[in-house]
């Protein structure tokens, strides 16, 4: 019989030492960040009556915790809490819902500190509107992203699942903080102030078309290139707490030998404002002039504000002598619809040339 040997010193501790650790319990888990999405109907919650309906959907059939559910791999990396705030087609937001969004995204991060950030869907054909409107209004340096969908829910191929996996890590990106509030479409993060939407269906729609995108959100990583510069959310002096209106500003296209009718229906309206979608480097028909000329013949305040943007999709609106005289406001790179924005909000606090001058070359 062979004798016995004894275990070594070393594989007894070690044995003791496997023993000792399997009775410990197991450390806790670090729990995932928090991020709320708020819903507000649109492409990306829209179903068609076949995988292959791409047009004929219905926007906003599902709520967001829908869409939470359908991309289990958004429960690998935080935790999500959904509130419905509305269920419509983009073309149907309205300023009441701007407000809404805007005072309970800024509730949300003053009351719950640990919260990393804020997703919106929404649908595509606003969206860009609704962000720059938050951008303006959020009073917080956390992430606020956008997302949405050019193809339904009930799509083959639907883009809404990646793009919304994709926002909630853009919000959990350190990178993103301080960048302002954000669109996630396509792989590719954009400023609220530069994106436009310019084509009907595609899902490369988005573009930020003289200054660029900020990023991309790649399966390995979130990555940042560069970051906006103009005043927007901790920085800006619009607060929209306690508001259920703002002022109405309006919106006039030029073209070749308009008739003048819409401008004086304007001008007769009343409307605090009107921006010129204007030809070219924003410029104004003599027709429009010609209607123009009862307003300037009335004290400053009592007709309406009016900035000059370009119907154009890129580049700058500068100051020009005879439209300064006047005092009609460059808008600088803001297309139509987002110079409106601004001004509604500026128009909130003054009607002063100068200072709305000021407001238009810092946002």
């Amino acid at each position: 019989m062979p004798p016995y040997i004894w275990p070594s010193r070393v594989a007894l501790l070690l044995a003791s030492g496997a023993l000792w650790a399997s009775a410990q319990p197991a450390p806790a888990a670090k729990p995932l960040p928090r991020v709320w999405v708020l819903s507000t109907g649109g492409t990306i919650a829209g179903q068609g009556s076949s995988s292959t309906d791409l047009t004929n959907y219905r926007g906003g059939s599902l709520t967001g915790a829908d869409l939470v559910r359908a991309v289990p791999e958004i429960a690998a990396i935080a935790q999500i809490k959904t509130e419905q705030i509305a269920n419509v087609g983009s073309a149907d937001i309205t300023v009441a819902h701007w407000l809404q969004l805007a005072n309970r995204i800024n509730q949300i991060l003053t009351d719950e500190p640990g919260t990393a950030g804020v997703v919106i869907t929404h649908g595509t054909n606003t969206i860009e509107e609704t962000a720059y409107f938050l951008n303006l209004t959020v009073k917080h340096d956390r992430p606020v992203v956008l997302v949405g969908s050019m193809r339904p829910a009930s799509a083959i191929s639907a883009d809404g699942p990646l793009n919304l996996l994709n926002a909630v890590r853009t919000v959990l990106s350190p990178e993103a903080r301080g960048k302002g509030v954000l669109v996630v479409l396509n792989d590719e993060i954009h400023a609220a102030r530069d994106v436009s939407k310019t084509n009907t269906l595609r899902v490369e729609t988005f573009r930020s078309q003289d200054l660029g995108f900020l990023g991309y959100a790649d399966g390995d990583r979130v990555s940042f290139y560069r970051a906006p510069t103009r005043r927007h959310t901790v920085n800006s002096e619009f607060d929209v707490k306690g508001r259920t209106t703002l002022p109405q500003v309006e919106i006039l296209y030029s073209y070749v030998e308009p008739s003048g009718v819409l401008l004086k229906a304007l001008l007769a309206s009343g409307a605090p404002g009107i921006v010129f979608a204007g030809s070219g480097a924003g410029l104004i028909s003599s027709a429009e002039k010609v209607a123009l000329q009862p307003a300037f013949a009335v004290p400053a305040q009592k007709r309406p504000v009016m900035v000059r943007s370009n119907r154009t999709g890129s580049g700058r609106v500068t100051a020009r002598d005879e439209y300064d005289k006047l005092g009609i406001i460059p808008g600088d790179t803001l297309n139509p619809q987002k110079a409106r924005i601004l001004l509604m909000l500026a128009l909130t606090k003054t009607r002063d040339v100068a200072t709305l001058n000021r407001i238009f070359s810092t946002y």
